[in-house]
């Protein structure tokens, strides 16, 4: 038998990177309900008392970003002075312009489209270049990796008791993080559970330690998963008072692991929140995660890592990997070979196979945005089985 531990963290809503995230989606989605051709690449910060919202956006769209930044702020929670961040009173600063010329070029008409190509999905191109991956497993019923999913779930869950008021004290901002043992690539136990939350002043670090256990993580974590030698490290540091902007500073695009498989897969490195479709740092990630998810979920491998890579102004890939890890009987070439034959990944395509324009963001901007099948988005759904396999057929 052959062990290994491994990890994964996810935050709340309330962490500063999330605020920024969440802002930057909430401003996307007010644009594309008015212009869903808008090229947006809007990015936020925000530290004590204060939120800055920057990028480049081409749009006929008039939102009030000001607005937009102190309802996610309070929606999340930060509505009382007494968090030292208020998005009632606190200071938001605008520094938006247009997307440049130069980059709009190269996605309003693609390479190809320049070249002759008439086609209707090659008439925009890709909005950069890069990298994105997917990944799918059979670790979890939405075939994400388990580390992962058990650490966004309690992140979910801590949230929830705040805003239901189960636990008042607690304050928004908090993380989580999982570690499990695999015997043999199989999940075995949870060795670890760590969670950190922010909470009132006036509580003891014995009522929180015992509330999370109780409220938290017994009803998310399987208790076959859980045994005598599971360590709960639970606010370690002994306060959790001083959060959120007021504790540390926050920027767009700061969590991308969160975001994904939680260090499961590779990362391109391209962060999604506050980005139009027209961005493969956002769309080409969701379409590599939908391949990915569909040749797992047709059962033809149990692991599946896809990258799909991009040159900015040109619609079809400069590449398409598949990694199966050993794990399928079809060889990682053949696995490509049937991809290319079922998924069109050009930008325009992908846009309008996964409804991208119409997707709204901000909900995916914290918890993950991969295996959110509580959302129904549409790069979790698992409608190309059938077609993987009959591309497969020898």
């Amino acid at each position: 038998m052959i062990k290994h531990f491994f990890t994964s963290e996810s935050v709340t809503e309330g962490h500063p990177d999330k605020i920024c995230d969440g802002i930057s989606d909430a401003i996307l989605d007010a644009i594309l309900e008015q212009d869903k051709n808008a090229h947006v690449a809007c990015e936020t910060t925000v530290t004590t008392g204060m939120v800055h919202i920057m990028g480049e956006i081409s749009t006929t769209a008039n939102v009030d970003a000001t607005a937009i930044a102190r309802e996610v702020i309070n929606d999340i929670g930060y509505n009382k002075g007494e968090y030292g961040f208020d998005g009632n009173n606190c200071a938001v600063l605008i520094s938006l312009d247009k997307q440049s010329p130069d980059i709009a070029m190269g996605v309003n008409e693609s390479y190809e489209h320049r070249d002759g190509e008439d086609d209707f999905h090659n008439r925009i191109g890709a909005g950069d270049q890069g990298m994105m991956f997917g990944y799918a497993c059979d670790e979890t019923p939405e075939l994400m990796p388990a580390t992962i999913s058990y650490a966004h779930k309690l992140s979910r869950q801590l949230t929830a008791v705040r805003k239901q008021g189960i636990l008042p004290y607690l304050r928004p901002d908090g993380k989580t993080q999982v570690t499990i043992e695999y015997h043999d690539d199989e999940v075995a136990r949870i060795d670890t559970v760590v969670v950190s939350t922010q909470h009132d002043e006036d509580v003891t670090l014995e009522q929180i330690r015992e509330d999370i256990k109780k409220y938290v993580i017994f009803p998310v974590i399987p208790k076959e998963l859980l045994d005598e030698n599971t360590k709960f490290f639970i606010n370690p540091t002994g306060r959790f008072v001083i959060g959120g902007p007021v504790g540390d500073s926050g920027l767009t695009g700061r969590k991308i692991i969160v975001d994904t498989y939680g260090g499961y897969s590779r990362h391109g490195g391209g962060a999604f929140s506050g980005k139009d479709p027209t961005k493969v740092d956002r769309s080409g990630a969701y379409a590599s995660r939908y391949v990915a998810k569909n040749i797992v979920g047709a059962g033809v491998a149990r692991k599946c890592e896809v990258q799909i890579a991009y040159a900015i102004g040109v619609a079809k890939p400069v590449s398409v990997f598949v990694d199966a890890f050993g794990t399928s009987e079809y060889t990682n070439e053949e696995l490509a070979e049937a991809v290319s034959k079922v998924f069109d990944l050009r930008p325009s395509a992908i846009i309008e196979t996964l409804n991208l324009r119409e997707t709204k963001y901000r909900p995916v901007s914290a918890y993950g945005h991969m295996g959110r099948e509580d959302l129904n988005v549409a790069w979790e759904k698992l409608d190309k089985m059938e077609e993987i396999k009959s591309a497969l057929k020898k």
